[in-house]
């Protein structure tokens, strides 16, 4: 009996290995089940082991990617390795005529698309950075929607993407017989029924050759599509590979049945006896006879529920009555309505609550219709600041538009009787001073220091240089640094932030910060800039190195923490400043020089402060820090604060002990 049970179990052992074959340079799926894709949004694998994107819901995204990267590049020459994929897929509307956004092949650097927009976007990018060679993103579309602004050919095309949406080489959907006239037969791709692509790149020949034929047609001779293309701009060492798809508001299930890849070699081809059934497309001929049934009972009911339904409808428009003015209309794209908000919320109900801060409450919801998660702040307003509610709300839209991989998103917003709420990407970590400083929560380790020190720094540098517009932000602390599912970094609360243009310069304002995190010469000019991020950043990470807030409460007086790790390099103990919680003694070298970077970022004087594309450099150790000693660092800040009369202005560093209630929540 054992002996058969050893068989059956090797026998079955053996059947998943020829179904679904994987090794570090390819794979092959016949079929879903049992693989270990990542999947976002609606993407799923049903019971029969189809990979479902999207099912016939309006305005969702489902994406997919095989969980390993794969290397793309020579490290010998630096050209791109020959690599080649096929897939069968399917598109199943409910319309025939009419259909979602169809099925894109994707090669990318991350599998984070948070800053992406769905619809004609799809998924993968939004109005500001579709096009930018900074996506370094490769996709193959199959796309069933004509979109003007791309340049699309029409509604059923097959195009080759470099970086965005406009394609750099498309046909009509169709293949190539294989008869002596080679000619062209088209295939629709919205039909319902199963086809497969395939998609080779010759690395030595620079060349990509996209296939389409009907399922279980051979591979054509002739490709589709063949382009002379090198990808080695495009393309870095070593990248995801998946599929993406969306829907707008035409209701279509994108499906694909079966998946090989190979990265040096041909991709190993597609068992058609194992792929799972497609399923057909559903007739909405019987749904209209018993419509036409039913119709004359809907007409009497609709009169007896009129009245009733009218007196409904009022209060509910009283309930979730908006403002909204005629400049609006240019934001309505970012504009969420106050009863989508509320319901995502709960009716903003104390159990969702996450925290209070200087500016709002913060509360946890899930959109009712993607089911993404998101914080909404509600940011009271006074009537003396209606006046610059139009330049807030711009500024919130622009702020929207940006996209960093260490920035919270900033999803859009919504004005409602006084109010303002901000809607924000939902971070599951909490924000890092909980971690810090709550002696509940486990102790980060170095590398984990180090890599939010990078990840702030990285945002810092974006929102300072690398955008369109300057973004100072502010508020830079602890607390408004946010940890997503795998630890990184997310600089949130944009809620102090102010936008200008390049070489232009800010107008005075009142000086708003938490003591510890601003630069003395706030307080003589008034004025928040680069440099004063700079200070607070500098400020950010002696907190995290050292594992103490930025103002120290002693027994007969507060000491900045600036200050003292400056009193403790002088008596040449700076390495004994560190949270000694990390325990780990064989980085000591490493601790010193970010704390060195620290100080030199929050010197009192603003020009000797480097830039935050210096410091990145300084933390990637692509270039040597400055000659920096105690004595250059002989001012006492706090005296500085004090003596510019900063008292007035500050709102006082919370004691551990009050500091839980006003610390920032998990979109801040």
């Amino acid at each position: 009996m054992l002996l058969k049970t050893c068989l059956f179990l090797l026998l079955l052992f053996c059947f998943f290995l020829h179904r679904n074959l994987a090794s570090s340079h390819g794979f092959l799926f016949n079929g879903f089940l049992g693989t270990n894709l990542t999947l976002q949004g609606l993407a799923t694998i049903t019971p029969t082991g189809l990979l479902m994107l999207t099912n016939a819901t309006k305005q969702v995204t489902g994406r997919a990617f095989h969980p390993s990267k794969f290397s793309f590049r020579n490290p010998s020459n630096g050209h791109i390795f020959s690599f080649s994929t096929t897939f069968a897929f399917g598109v199943v509307s409910i319309d025939p005529q009419l259909s979602g956004h169809g099925i894109f092949f994707v090669i990318s650097p991350t599998e984070d698309f948070s800053c992406a927009t769905g619809s004609q976007y799809l998924g993968l990018f939004n109005l500001s950075n579709n096009g930018s060679p900074s996506n370094h993103l490769f996709a193959v579309e199959l796309d069933t929607i004509l979109n003007p602004e791309f340049l699309d050919v029409n509604d059923n095309h097959v195009g080759i993407d470099i970086d965005g949406l406009r394609s750099f080489n498309s046909s009509p959907a169709g293949y190539y017989s294989d008869d002596d006239q080679l000619s062209f037969r088209n295939l629709t791709l919205r039909s319902g029924r199963m086809m497969q692509v395939w998609v080779d790149y010759d690395g030595e020949e620079t060349r990509l050759d996209v296939t389409l034929a009907p399922v279980p047609m051979v591979k054509p001779r002739k490709p589709l599509l063949s382009s002379k293309i090198d990808l080695a701009g495009v393309l870095m060492d070593s990248m995801f590979v998946g599929f993406t798809s969306t829907n707008g508001p035409f209701l279509t299930s994108h499906y694909v049945l079966g998946w090989s890849f190979n990265v040096n070699g041909t991709a190993k081809a597609l068992d058609y006896s194992l792929l799972p059934p497609l399923p057909a497309a559903r007739s909405s001929s019987g749904r209209w006879k018993l419509f036409y049934i039913l119709l004359p009972l809907a007409s009497a009911m609709f009169a007896v529920m009129a009245i009733a339904g009218a007196l409904l409808i009022n209060w509910r428009k009283a309930e979730y009555a908006e403002e909204l003015e005629e400049w609006e209309i240019d934001y309505s794209p970012h504009r969420f309505s106050y009863k989508e908000l509320h319901r995502a919320t709960g009716g903003f109900r104390e159990a969702e609550l996450l925290g209070i801060g200087g500016f709002g409450r913060v509360y946890k919801g899930v959109l009712p219709s993607s089911k993404s998660e998101i914080a909404v702040k509600r940011v009271l307003s006074s009537p003396e600041s209606r006046q610059g509610m139009r330049e807030f709300v711009a500024e919130v839209v622009s702020l929207g538009q940006l996209c960093h991989r260490n920035l919270v998103p900033l999803l859009g917003y919504c004005r409602r009787k006084g109010e303002l709420l901000l809607v924000y990407r939902y971070m599951r970590n909490s924000s890092l001073d909980r971690l810090l400083h709550d002696s509940g929560k486990p102790v980060l380790g170095w590398a984990a220091r180090m890599k939010i020190i990078k990840g702030v720094a990285a945002a810092l540098l974006y929102l300072h240089q690398d955008w369109d517009q300057v973004v100072v932000h502010r508020d830079v602390k602890a607390s408004n640094v946010l940890l997503d599912e795998e630890f990184n970094a997310r600089l949130g609360d944009f809620g102090l932030a102010r936008l200008y243009d390049h070489g232009s310069d800010l107008k005075s304002s009142r000086v708003v910060g938490t003591m510890g995190y601003l630069a003395p010469e706030l307080a003589r000019t008034g004025k928040s800039s680069t440099a004063t991020d700079v200070f607070a950043f500098g400020t950010f990470v002696l907190e995290v190195v050292c594992g103490r807030r930025p103002v120290i409460s002693g027994e007969e007086e507060q000491v900045v923490l600036v200050d003292w790790v400056v009193e403790n390099w002088r008596k040449g103990a700076i390495a004994e400043t560190r949270d000694t919680r990390m325990g780990e003694e064989d980085e000591l070298e490493e601790v010193e020089l970010v704390l060195k970077i620290g100080l030199l970022c929050s010197h009192p004087l603003p020009a000797a402060r480097p830039s935050m594309r210096q410091t990145v450099r300084y933390l990637e150790k692509k270039e040597p820090m400055p000659e920096l000693s105690p004595a250059n660092m002989s001012f006492s800040v706090f005296a500085l604060l004090h003596n510019d009369g900063f008292d007035d202005y500050l709102m006082p560093f919370p004691s551990p002990a009050t500091a839980s209630s006003v610390t920032s929540s998990s979109i801040e």
